[in-house]
């Protein structure tokens, strides 16, 4: 554990581990549920990771007594439970992408089986990065895993719904991207005007409903306290 250690010279970062761990990133969740708690002077962003928390400082703040001030809050153990109240969003999501037939075959499985599997599965929105509203979901099935393809696609229709090595993910606009597509939602995962913006947030959990693609305007979002 590193304690809190300077990220350039108007921030600060909590390493919790360096991997993939659903534990570590359930801890690095909670922390960062704790600095905003904490409101304290001088900061002026908090980003929760897979495994970190990182700060940035307003520019008016003073470093060290930010850093004194972030070191005493309790860091969250090994029972921590994350940002917020778990949620359970189920997404109708049609199983169509062009990589979809690879992936299978990748898996060893017919496409129905991979399918069947992708969709068991109860995901946790690890973070939300690379743009906004972005989700990383831990929880695929090791068997599902495939790299990301050698070279990316310019663009990757929005609401595409992908795997990228051990990740899950879904694209919430048009993009260039590199992860395998399997299937897509029609669902807005990102709305400025929406308070909070993203439909999904870090903690929650995410499982995908198989639905034809013709059905897919029409179905609904469930959301599960």
């Amino acid at each position: 554990m590193s304690g809190w250690q300077p990220l350039g010279d108007s921030g600060f970062l909590f390493t919790f581990a360096a991997t993939l761990d659903p534990a570590a990133n359930a801890r690095a969740r909670a922390l960062a549920t704790a600095v905003r708690a904490a409101a304290i002077p001088g900061v002026a962003d908090v980003v929760p990771a897979y495994a970190s928390v990182a700060v940035a400082l307003s520019p008016d703040a003073d470093p060290e007594a930010t850093r004194a001030r972030l070191t005493q809050l309790p860091v969250p153990d090994a029972r921590a439970r994350g940002q917020h109240p778990p949620r359970t969003v189920i997404l109708p999501c049609c199983y169509d992408g062009p990589d979809l037939g690879e992936w299978a075959a990748h898996a060893g499985l017919a496409v129905e089986a991979a399918v069947a599997r992708h969709s068991a599965a109860t995901y946790t929105v690890a973070l939300l990065g690379f743009q906004p509203g972005f989700p990383y979901l831990l929880g695929l099935d090791p068997a599902l895993a495939m790299p990301r393809r050698p070279a990316p696609r310019p663009r990757v229709p929005a609401g595409s719904v992908a795997v990228g090595g051990a990740q899950a993910g879904i694209y919430p606009r048009d993009s260039p991207g590199g992860w395998r597509l399997i299937g897509r939602i029609d669902v807005s995962l990102f709305d400025p005007r929406r308070d909070p913006p993203s439909l999904l947030l870090p903690g929650d959990q995410v499982r995908f409903r198989p639905t034809p693609g013709e059905a897919l305007a029409a179905a609904t979002v469930e959301v599960r306290p």
